[in-house]
């Protein structure tokens, strides 16, 4: 048994306005559009009550799995502002990361810059912290695509 701990720090720069980018995350519909898996895997409907204490949760993977599924807790949101979240991963049904991340969102002149900063107990060699920030760092350009969606 063991535990890596990590922090990592992915930022974005959006032409969008924070009110948008906020939203891009509160919202169940929009979240649903960027917020999945490789194009490849089989999703899950995103499950989403973006409210303090409230329960997200979403599962994919490859044909054939194994299934990824991560289970969250919003613990602070200020509007358009910040959003803190608590969150496990699991690999079928083995826990393999718990997380608290952090989405900052400020303006920066006529866009926004997005900071999410996620810091990571790693459990068992199940999961690494590069694998982690490649995947958030895919998802983050995959919410500047459907902003960039929303604008045509």
């Amino acid at each position: 048994m063991s535990v890596t701990h990590a922090t990592f720090v992915v930022e974005r720069v959006y032409p969008a306005t924070p009110e948008r980018v906020f939203n891009a995350w509160a919202d169940p519909e929009f979240k649903a559009r960027w917020f999945a898996g490789p194009q490849d895997w089989e999703n899950t409907p995103l499950s989403l009550d973006f409210r303090v204490g409230g329960e997200e949760s979403s599962s994919g993977g490859p044909k054939g799995g194994p299934v990824h599924t991560m289970r969250g807790r919003y613990q602070d949101i200020v509007p358009n502002e910040r959003i803190v979240s608590s969150y496990e991963m699991y690999m079928d049904d083995q826990r393999i990361s718990v997380s608290l991340a952090t989405v900052e969102i400020t303006p920066k002149g006529d866009g926004t810059l997005l900071t999410y900063t996620e810091q990571g107990a790693f459990l068992d060699g199940l999961d690494q912290p590069k694998y982690r920030e490649e995947g958030t760092a895919e998802l983050l350009d995959a919410l500047g695509a459907a902003l960039d969606r929303e604008n045509v």
